[in-house]
């Protein structure tokens, strides 16, 4: 009887031992993601909201729009400003041709009377008044230059600024389409549709689940074990009992040491100075935010 007693002890503690070797590992923590909270850049009301909680977005998909009549009125309030403006500037060639011709004609006079003059026909003072009013002329045509191209320039000016507040309108129009920044799972939904929005309040929360990032704690010991770029083995309950394994990469060690987080169970456990150490790892939906893993160098 002690003999069997024995042998069924035996067993037992051995059993017990290959559970447990098979079941240490060297670090545990949870699964975490980077979180984007995307929010109104612009105030009024939500005409559109086409997201759900666990919705799958692409980045760039428009998932709504806020109401932007006014900012479009005002966009063609500016629009036809501009119009106005333009319509005023001068058209400098076609002002100055009847000067040019006047010009034309002043030196073909010039011509005639200079043969004149040489055939003792025309008086010297029939020349210089010719001289005078080609000098007269050239200086109209530059003033008027002048006077259009500054013309010109105000109204391009004038143009100019609203060109600048049709951009800014453009602006505040392209914020009102309320835009998805990354391809990733909605987690939570903040607002919906009909709701006013306003700048800065958020609309929904977003992650990129296809790759996920398991946070563990390492002691001081086990620092020299690991190293950036390190290929470790990723251990989550398989809900059988068993445990479900993958392979991980360490994207990030902490070079400062913290007390162990308190979602360790013990006190003391608790009171230990740990390292963070991330540990990136694809996922095919498994791993939610928040479950435990466990990893082994």
């Amino acid at each position: 009887m002690n003999s069997k007693y024995f042998t069924l002890l035996l067993a037992g503690t051995l059993l017990l031992s290959c559970s447990n070797n098979g079941n240490q590992f060297d670090a545990s923590g949870s699964f975490e993601a980077t979180e984007i909270v995307v929010s109104a850049e612009a105030n009024g009301k939500i005409l559109a909201f086409e997201v759900e909680e666990g919705d799958v977005l692409q980045a760039a998909q428009q998932v709504g729009y806020i109401d932007s009549v006014q900012l479009y009125l005002t966009k063609m309030q500016l629009m036809q400003n501009r119009k106005t403006i333009l319509a005023g500037k001068p058209d400098i060639k076609v002002q100055l041709e009847a000067l040019q011709k006047d010009l034309d004609n002043a030196y073909s006079d010039k011509q005639r009377i200079e043969n004149l003059v040489k055939g003792n026909v025309a008086s010297q003072k029939q020349l210089d008044d010719a001289n005078t009013r080609i000098a007269v002329l050239k200086s109209k045509i530059a003033a008027t230059k002048s006077t259009l191209s500054t013309t010109t320039s105000t109204i391009n000016e004038q143009s100019g600024t609203v060109e600048i507040q049709l951009a800014q309108v453009e602006d505040q129009l392209r914020k009102c389409r309320i835009i998805n920044p990354l391809n990733g799972t909605v987690l939570t939904k903040y607002a919906e549709k009909d709701e006013m929005a306003a700048t800065g309040k958020a609309l929904y929360k977003i992650a990129d689940l296809s790759e996920i990032i398991l946070r563990v704690y390492i002691s001081a010991n086990q620092l020299p074990q690991v190293k950036l770029n390190q290929k470790v083995k990723v251990h989550t309950d398989d809900g059988k009992g068993g445990f479900k394994e993958d392979e991980g990469t360490i994207i990030w060690i902490s070079d400062k040491a913290e007390f162990t987080p308190k979602t360790v169970q013990t006190k003391e456990e608790r009171a230990n100075m740990v390292y963070a150490m991330k540990v990136k790892l694809k996922n095919d939906g498994t791993y939610k935010i928040g479950m435990y893993g466990e990893i082994n160098f």
